[in-house]
């Protein structure tokens, strides 16, 4: 995704104070929906307990699904 419209996406999400807490959670936000990363990985790279990212995730309606055991194999090496 292009920067410029990663910014521009970026701005229009009230949920954060800056830029870059935005782009971040674009960023986590996908790798969680591409089941990349847990929710723990996710809410800790966002400072946010996992409840709270949660509760986020559910007023924006997407809806998460846990990892399998594959998938948290792959997490490891994923930064």
């Amino acid at each position: 995704m292009p920067q410029e419209l990663l910014q521009n996406i970026a701005t229009e999400i009230q949920l954060f104070n800056t830029l870059e807490q935005k782009e971040n959670f674009l960023i986590v936000l996908g790798a969680l929906t591409a089941r990349l990363i847990s929710l723990k990985k996710a809410s800790d790279v966002l400072s946010l307990e996992p409840e709270a990212f949660l509760q986020i995730l559910d007023l924006m309606g997407i809806e998460f699904s846990y990892l399998t055991e594959d998938d948290i194999a792959a997490e490891k090496t994923w930064q």
